[in-house]
């Protein structure tokens, strides 16, 4: 008997998203795609939780799908995509977060998108919010890309040079993968407290660097999961100053004017701020004032180490 082709592999990196995991891993399991067709590929990046337990109990459950749980003992979601990626047998890799949820047509469309646009290098989605138990009223726009919102047109494009997928909801064909060395481990992600950010940034820099065309289909959907503990100060400020983390890595690593004119940016965005604060000020939407000063404040002092 032939093995089956595969077309997409995805890969899910989970740090101690029990309580999501199952959620995530049914919802690529319904899909309208032939499950002769994907693999899901869940890395446990050292979870303490009983991740392994669901993750086995569903792949025993589920035995007419191609569903694989490994671990990744180096800390990072870095180190554990670039696992997933290193065993995955797929042409396509598609990338999605633990405490995602993706849409029953997400495999489909994403095969039917490569085969119209075979020349696209990488591909993002729109990521939809899904706040437990509701959207709070400080939330904005300009914030709500901390917990994943992401559209970035209403209909198929190609990024701008400087814009790009986010990490929860891309795909990348795996030849392209392999060609840029896969994410860049001195930008892993989470990391124990500590958040590092930016690693999807750097790699698709790599991949226009080298000539691939990246596209956003806002057909191509997940919901993420937003619970209430995401939605604390201390939680933004981790996201936000990661993100600062993460650009004084990459830029340090091309060279010191980079860095410098990334601090430049960092404070042009943090003065545009104030001025959507005003903004917002004049339409009574007071809650939303401090948080996107705020965002720019704690991405400059990741930013600048502090």
């Amino acid at each position: 008997m032939n093995e089956p082709t595969i077309a997409i592999s995805v890969v899910i990196c989970s740090y101690n998203r029990a309580s999501y995991i199952y959620e995530a891993m049914d919802s690529l399991y319904n899909q309208s795609f032939s499950k002769n067709e994907y693999e899901v590929i869940v890395v446990d990046n050292n979870s303490t939780d009983n991740t392994a337990d669901i993750c086995d109990q569903f792949i025993a459950t589920h035995n007419d799908a191609h569903f694989y749980y490994l671990t990744e003992p180096n800390q990072g979601a870095s180190f554990a995509r670039n696992t997933g990626a290193k065993n995955a047998k797929g042409y396509l890799l598609c990338f999605m977060d633990d405490d995602a949820v993706a849409d029953s047509q997400y495999l489909e469309k994403i095969d039917a998108f490569f085969k119209q646009y075979p020349s696209a290098g990488g591909l993002g989605g729109r990521i939809i919010p899904r706040y437990i138990p509701e959207e709070p009223i400080w939330m904005s726009h300009f914030v709500s890309s901390l917990v994943g919102n992401f559209n970035y047109s209403n209909e198929v494009t190609i990024f701008s040079p400087n814009k790009y997928p986010l990490e929860s909801n891309m795909i990348i064909r795996k030849n392209d993968f392999d060609a840029v060395n896969g994410f860049n481990t001195a930008l892993p992600g989470v990391k124990g407290t500590l958040r590092i950010g930016g690693e999807g940034k750097e790699f698709f820099l790599k991949l226009k660097a080298i000539g691939k065309t990246i596209y956003y289909d806002p057909t191509i959907m997940v919901e993420h999961i937003v619970e209430t503990k995401k939605l604390t100060k201390e939680y933004l400020y981790s996201v936000a100053s990661g993100i600062g983390r993460g650009e004084r890595v990459r830029t340090k690593e091309i060279n010191e004017w980079t860095f410098i004119k990334k601090i430049l940016e960092y404070i042009f965005k943090l003065g545009a701020s104030f001025v959507l604060a005003f903004i917002y000020l004049c339409k009574g939407q007071f809650a939303k004032m401090m948080p996107v000063i705020q965002f720019r404040i704690d991405a400059l002092k990741g930013l600048l180490n502090h």
